[in-house]
C-alpha cells in the first residue's frame, strides 16, 4: 500500500473568506503579528501499489481541486 497527500490551496488573488475569518478570530483572541491567513485542504489517499502519479493528478483535476481557483500539490509518502 502507498499513501499520498494532496494539498489544495487557493490561487493567489482569489479571495479567501475562511482565511479572513480565521485571521479575524486569531486577532480577537489576542494573537498579534499575523499579516494574512490562507486556508486550504489536506487530503490523504491510501492507494494500492502501482497507482501512477498521472492517476492521482487526474483525480485532482476531476474532483479533488477546482483548478479554476485552486492549486494542488501531490506528496507521495511511500
Amino acid at each position: 500500500m502507498m499513501k499520498a497527500r494532496v494539498l489544495v490551496t487557493l490561487k493567489s488573488g482569489v479571495l479567501d473568506p475562511q482565511g479572513k475569518a480565521i485571521h479575524h478570530a486569531l486577532e480577537g483572541l489576542g494573537f498579534p503579528g499575523i499579516n494574512d491567513v490562507r486556508a486550504g485542504k489536506l487530503i490523504e489517499l491510501d492507494l494500492a501499489d502501482g497507482v501512477e502519479d498521472s492517476a492521482i493528478e487526474e483525480m485532482c483535476r476531476k474532483l479533488l481541486a477546482n483548478t479554476v481557483i485552486e492549486n494542488f500539490k501531490i506528496e507521495r509518502l511511500g
